[in-house]
C-alpha cells in the first residue's frame, strides 16, 4: 500500500479564446484560432466549467444543490433497478475466484510489482474507504465516489486510475450483479486473502452513485496539499484541525508520508496520526494494526521525477481516456513508475502477509534520505544484502527497504511503540487485530449490518455497527394508540420528542434514527438540543406504556409523534391516519459506542427553530446540512418545517415562525402568512426578525433567518407559494405526513 503527497502537473490544456458572460476565461480545453468578427457557434450555457452558475453572480444565495444530487435522472440503471434483488443473483464464489486470478494476472500496459497486483488493490480499497470521517459521516467507499472528481484526482491517489481499469473486466462480467463500490472494496480484501491473511469477513450492500458528491466538505484550500496549517489554529496542536476534516492537507488520505508540512519529524508525525485516525473512528491499538497491516505488503514509487507527470485524470486529454499523470520518460510503469516520490518497499517479502514490518523496523537503525524523486524516506543503516526486497522486475537486484515518517511513528512515539512491540512478540495477535480493523475500516460508512448481504458477513455483533434487537412488530396499534392519546402529553411533547429521536439519522453512514431509541441513552439524553428536562417527563410517560404492551420505547416514542399529528390535523380539520410500522427494538448502554454517538449531536435544528450558539456558517445553511443527512427534499425540508412550526415544535417553546393564531392545528398558516403582502418584516437584531402589520404597525409575530428564508429564497419561496395557495390545505397535510413517515423510518433499513 502506499501514500502519496506530491503536487503534480496541472492541465496543459488552452484558454477558451471566447468572452463569457462573467468574463471569465474557460479552462476545460483548448480551441482553434478563430477570427474575432465571426459569432460563437455554441451557447455558452453548455460549456459546463465555464457557464455562470447563480451562486457565481451571487455567492451568499442558499444553494440547493445538495438536496437535489443523486437524482434519478442520472442513474443509468432506470427507477426500478433494485441492488439487494440483483445481489441474490451474484454468483459470490466465482467472483471471488475471477478476482483472486487477477491479483496475479499481470498486464503488460500496467505491469503488476513482483507479478501480484495485491498492493495497488490494497491502496485502491484502502483510498476508497479511508476518506470517511465520523464527525459527519461523510466520505468513504459507501457509494464508488472515488471513480469521479476531486477523489479520482487527488495527489494521493495516483495510479488508482489503473487499478480501476484493471478491474473493469470482471465489472464487465458481472455487471448490474456487483456494483463498483462493492468491487472497488472486495478488491482489497481478496488481495490480502490472497497473501496469506485469514481475513474477517466481507459484506456486500454499497449502492453506486452516478456523479461527484456535492455534499462533502473537504477543505477551504485552492490549492492541492497545501501547508496543514491552513486547516489548524496551530498545526503543533492536531486537535485544532477543522472540523468536520480528518486527512491533514487537501489531497492527501490521512497525513503526509514525509513528516508535517513535508518535515520529518516522526514524534509530530504520531500526534497528526493520532488525530487523524481518531476522527476515521479509529484507536492507537486499530491505527498501529492498521498502519502495520497497510504496509506489510507493497511498496511506494518515486523512481523518478514526479514534476514531469502529466495532468490527473480529471484534466487529462479525451486521448487518455480517463488516465492520468502519463510519465514521459522511460516506461512509467514497474522500476520506474512515480506516484507518492517516495520509493522502497517495507518489508523483505512485500506479496506476503507476514511479521516482516515490524521484525525489519525494530531489528535496524534508519536514518533519513531522499528518494530518486527527492522525497524524505527513512533508510536502514545496517541491513544485510540478504534481508533487502528484491527488484519488481529483476530479482537478481536488491533495494534497500524504506519508512515513512508516520512509520518512525511507529518506533517512536510511546503508546505507538508499545502496541507495535505486543504485536512483534503476537503475530496471531496482531493479524487478528488488522483483520478486524480492516474489515472496520471497509464497512464503517455501511451502517447496521442488517445492511450486509452475502455468504462472507462475520455473524458477531460488533459495537461500532450500532445493533439493536428486533422489537415486537405484532401487538395492537391501536390500543397503544389510543393508550398514549389519553396520557395528558401535549401535541408539542409528542412530536418534539419523536423528532428529536429520529433527527440523528445520518443518511452518510446511517447512523442515528429513531431505532433502538438512543434518547433514552447517555451521550444523547443529556444533549441539550433534546431538552432533557422535557425529555425525562415525556420518556417517564411513554416507558410505562412500553412495558404494559410489552413493546419497544422506541416504537412508543414514534407513535406518540403520530398521535400529535393526527390530533393536530383532525384540529385542522382533516382525518388523517399517520402510517406506522412497528417493529423497532430497544438498544441498550452495552450496545451502544457513546463515545462515538458524541459526534451526532445536533448543534442546530431548524426543524425546531434551535441552534445551540453562533456559528460562522449560517443557520440556514446548517438546516440544509441537517436535511442532505435526512435524506429529504427541498419540498419535504419546506413542508415539514412549515408543519413543525403549527405543530409548537419549536425548541423551548419559543414563538418565532409560529405564524398562527391556531398553534397545535396543523394549517398551512405558516405559508399563508408569510407570502401575505400586508406584512413586512424588520430585523431587531442578533437574526431575530419582527413581522408588522403595514398598516398599524403591530407586532404579529416574530421570525428568526430560519423562518424567513423560506420567502427571501426565490426556490423556496416557490415551494412556499404552493403551499400557501387556498387549494393546498390537503395537499400540504398529505405533504407534511408523507415527509414525516420518511424521517420516522429513515433508518428501518428491515423494511427494504
Amino acid at each position: 500500500m502506499e501514500n502519496n503527497n506530491h503536487l503534480h502537473a496541472s492541465s496543459n490544456q488552452g484558454k477558451c479564446p471566447h468572452h463569457h458572460g462573467n468574463g471569465e476565461d474557460g479552462t476545460t480545453g483548448a480551441y482553434p484560432e478563430q477570427d474575432s468578427s465571426k459569432k460563437c457557434p455554441v451557447m455558452h450555457g453548455a460549456i459546463t466549467s465555464t457557464a455562470s452558475s447563480v451562486t457565481s453572480w451571487w455567492p451568499k444565495t442558499l444553494n440547493l444543490d445538495i438536496l437535489h444530487q443523486h437524482d434519478t435522472k442520472t442513474n443509468p440503471l432506470g427507477e426500478n433497478y433494485d441492488y439487494h434483488e440483483e445481489l441474490k443473483k451474484l454468483d459470490v464464489e466465482a467472483l471471488k475466484k475471477d478476482m483472486h486470478h487477477l491479483m496475479t494476472n499481470s498486464q503488460d500496459w500496467w505491469p503488476a510489482d513482483w507479478g501480484h497486483y495485491g498492493g495497488l488493490m490494497i491502496r485502491l480499497s484502502w483510498h476508497s474507504a479511508g476518506s470517511y470521517r465520523i464527525a459527519d459521516g461523510r466520505g468513504g467507499g459507501g457509494a464508488g465516489n472515488i471513480r469521479f472528481a476531486p477523489l479520482n484526482s487527488w495527489p494521493d491517489n495516483v495510479s488508482l486510475d489503473k487499478a480501476k481499469r484493471l478491474l473493469w473486466p470482471i465489472k464487465k462480467k458481472y455487471g448490474n450483479k456487483v456494483s463498483w463500490a462493492d468491487l472497488i472494496v472486495l478488491a482489497g480484501t481478496i488481495a490480502y486473502e490472497n497473501m496469506g491473511l485469514k481475513v474477517y469477513g466481507f459484506g456486500f450492500g454499497r449502492n453506486d452513485i452516478w456523479h461527484p458528491e456535492k455534499d462533502t466538505y473537504w477543505g477551504a484550500e485552492k490549492e492541492w496539499l497545501a501547508p496543514s496549517d491552513e486547516r489548524y489554529d496551530s498545526v503543533d496542536k492536531p486537535e485544532t484541525m477543522e472540523n468536520p476534516l480528518a486527512a491533514v492537507q487537501m489531497g492527501l488520505i490521512y497525513v503526509n508520508p514525509e513528516g508535517v508540512n513535508g518535515q520529518p519529524d516522526p514524534l509530530k508525525s504520531a500526534a497528526q496520526v493520532r488525530e487523524t485516525f481518531k476522527r476515521m473512528a479509529m484507536d492507537d491499538e486499530e491505527t498501529v494494526a492498521l498502519t502495520a497491516g497497510g504496509h506489510t505488503v507493497g511498496k511506494t514509487h518515486g523512481n523518478g521525477d514526479a514534476s514531469i507527470l502529466g495532468p490527473e485524470p480529471e484534466a487529462a486529454g479525451v486521448e487518455e481516456q480517463g488516465f492520468g499523470w502519463k510519465n514521459p520518460t522511460q516506461t512509467g510503469k514497474g522500476r520506474y513508475t512515480v506516484t507518492s516520490g517516495i520509493e522502497g518497499a517495507w518489508t523483505k517479502h512485500p506479496t506476503q502477509w507476514d511479521n516482516g514490518y515490524f521484525e525489519m523496523l525494530f531489528n535496524h537503525d534508519w536514518e533519513l534520505r531522499k528518494s530518486p524523486a527527492g522525497a524524505w524516506q527513512w533508510e536502514p543503516t545496517n541491513i544485510k544484502e540478504e534481508d533487502k526486497p528484491v527488484d519488481v522486475e529483476d530479482p537478481s537486484i536488491r533495494h534497500n527497504p524504506i519508512m515513512t515518517d508516520a512509520d518512525m511513528a511507529m518506533k517512536m512515539d510511546p503508546i505507538y511503540r508499545e502496541i507495535s512491540l505486543k504485536f512483534m512478540n503476537d503475530p496471531q495477535y496482531f493479524s487478528e487485530t488488522f483483520a478486524r480493523a480492516w474489515f472496520k475500516l471497509t464497512h464503517r460508512d455501511m451502517g447496521p449490518k442488517v445492511r450486509y448481504y452475502g455468504p462472507d458477513v462475520p455473524k458477531e455483533d460488533l459495537i461500532w455497527q450500532d445493533p439493536v434487537p428486533a422489537g415486537k412488530s405484532d401487538y395492537d396499534v391501536d390500543a397503544v394508540a389510543n393508550k398514549i392519546a389519553n396520557s395528558g402529553l401535549s401535541i408539542s411533547e409528542m412530536v418534539s420528542t419523536a423528532w428529536d429521536s429520529a433527527r440523528t439519522y445520518r443518511g452518510s453512514d446511517m447512523r442515528g434514527g429513531a431505532n433502538g431509541a438512543r434518547i433514552r441513552l447517555a451521550p444523547q439524553k443529556d444533549w441539550q438540543g433534546n431538552e432533557p428536562q422535557r425529555l425525562a417527563k415525556v420518556l417517564s410517560v411513554l416507558e410505562p406504556i412500553s412495558a404494559e404492551f410489552g413493546i419497544s420505547v422506541a416504537d412508543a416514542i414514534v407513535l406518540a409523534g403520530n398521535v400529535g399529528i393526527e390530533k393536530a390535523a383532525k384540529a385542522a380539520g382533516f382525518d388523517v391516519t399517520v402510517p406506522f410500522s412497528p417493529g423497532r427494538g430497544d438498544a441498550t448502554d452495552e450496545m451502544t459506542d457513546a463515545e462515538s454517538f458524541e459526534y451526532l449531536e445536533p448543534l442546530a435544528d431548524g426543524y425546531r427553530n434551535w441552534q445551540k450558539k453562533d456559528y460562522v456558517v449560517s443557520p440556514e445553511e446548517m438546516m440544509l446540512d441537517r436535511t442532505e443527512l435526512l435524506g429529504l427534499t427541498a419540498p419535504e425540508m419546506t413542508v415539514l418545517v412549515g408543519g413543525m412550526r403549527m405543530l409548537g415544535a419549536n425548541y423551548g417553546g419559543t414563538k418565532h415562525g409560529v405564524f398562527t393564531d391556531n398553534e397545535g392545528a396543523l394549517t398551512n398558516d405558516f405559508f399563508v402568512n408569510l407570502t401575505d403582502m400586508k406584512y413586512e418584516w424588520k430585523p431587531v437584531g442578533n437574526d431575530l426578525y419582527e413581522i408588522r402589520d403595514r398598516k398599524t404597525g403591530e407586532v404579529k409575530w416574530t421570525a428568526t433567518r430560519m423562518d424567513l428564508v423560506f420567502g427571501s429564497n426565490s426556490i423556496l419561496r416557490s415551494y412556499a407559494e404552493v403551499y400557501a395557495q387556498d387549494d393546498s390545505k390537503e395537499k400540504f397535510i398529505n405533504d407534511f405526513v408523507k415527509a414525516w413517515v420518511k424521517v420516522m423510518d429513515a433508518d428501518r433499513f428491515d423494511l427494504a
